[in-house]
């Protein structure tokens, strides 16, 4: 089993493919224990996937998963990490603005005993109004809706303990989250500088309406972490206090009509009736909502989770009996 596992997602890139390939081995090579590399094919529609599987060819360190469609970046990288076998696991893009050099500064975090090491893009060399200021106020957020004081939440260049790792389920798009998440297991964090650069090659996937559904995510997120196995208090509590303001509405209504028998309550507080009618009805909407997410937790926490992705195919090196490559079709299901 390799010490190392390097994990990096594709989606057409491939004027870096083979260019980081070659930075990848280089800096491995000279750390000196086994490794791998997990290469993610992220349903690239240009020649990616066709140069991984000739590096596949060559190295049998190399292990190409290839997903049958374009399922995003969070989805590609839990396709890598399921795959991964390494004591130590690294994320990391694969247009090379993260410099493979900077790995074994991740390595040592790890073996000073830290669950998990992330990148801070600290001097950010990115568009002023459209990236760094949304970027900043985002991670701002992300701090104090997490509880988790790191300045970078968004690059995806990080290092992880491989059981760490694998008891945090990925979809949508949370793969940002994972230190906050991690930290909900009880892992421990640290952050370390990394170099921002230029994309050399190739176009960039990112864009401000990417930026804006960071905060839709967070939302998520805060939600996940205070009440991801107890729903019921959440929503509980609004319908609880929803009840009690319709039923006081409505107590003091009767006490009205008691008071003043002939008056008609419809006539004289129509509209305080109806509020009470939908404080009451509201409250217990919500106080269903909470039961069904009771329901949703324990089903999560019995049943058999599945995966994000569908995988097409897994290309990997032969024994040297069977010096050819090898293709291992799959059909996984969502």
């Amino acid at each position: 089993m390799p010490k190392y596992s390097i994990v990096v997602p594709f989606h057409n890139e491939e004027d870096n493919v083979t260019v980081l390939y070659a930075r990848l081995k280089q800096v491995m090579e000279q750390v000196g224990d086994n490794f791998e590399l997990v290469l993610v094919d992220d349903g690239s529609s240009d020649r990616t996937y066709k140069l991984l599987e000739e590096i596949a060819a060559v190295d049998s360190r190399v292990l190409v998963v290839k997903l049958r469609r374009n399922f995003g970046q969070t989805s590609a990288l839990a396709a890598g990490f399921d795959h991964a076998s390494g004591e130590y696991i690294l994320a990391m893009d694969g247009d090379l603005q993260h410099d493979p050099n900077e790995i074994p500064n991740f390595l040592e975090k790890l073996e000073e005993g830290y669950d998990v090491v992330s990148g801070w893009r600290k001097e950010r060399i990115d568009n002023f109004v459209m990236r760094r200021i949304p970027s900043r106020c985002a991670n701002w957020l992300m701090a104090k809706l997490s509880g988790v004081d790191i300045h970078d939440f968004g690059t995806t260049f990080k290092a992880y303990r491989h059981e760490v790792i694998q008891n945090i389920p990925l979809y949508g798009e949370m793969h940002r989250f994972i230190p906050a998440l991690a930290s909900w297991y009880g892992a421990s964090i640290c952050e370390i500088p990394i170099k921002n650069v230029h994309r050399e090659r190739g176009k960039s996937h990112y864009g401000i309406g990417r930026t804006f559904r960071v905060f839709f995510d967070l939302l998520t997120i805060r939600f996940l972490l205070k009440y991801m196995s107890r729903p019921l208090h959440f929503f509980g509590s609004f319908g609880a206090l929803g009840i009690l303001a319709g039923s006081f509405i409505s107590a003091l209504l009767l006490g009205m009509k008691i008071v003043h028998p002939h008056q008609n309550v419809m006539d004289v507080h129509g509209p305080l009736f109806v509020i009470a009618g939908v404080l009451i009805l509201a409250g217990i909407q919500m106080l269903a909502i909470g039961l069904l997410g009771e329901l949703q937790v324990r089903h999560f926490h019995t049943s058999q989770q599945r995966a994000p992705y569908a995988i097409d195919r897994i290309v990997r090196l032969r024994t040297p009996e069977e010096p050819s490559i090898l293709t291992d079709r799959r059909d996984d299901s969502f």
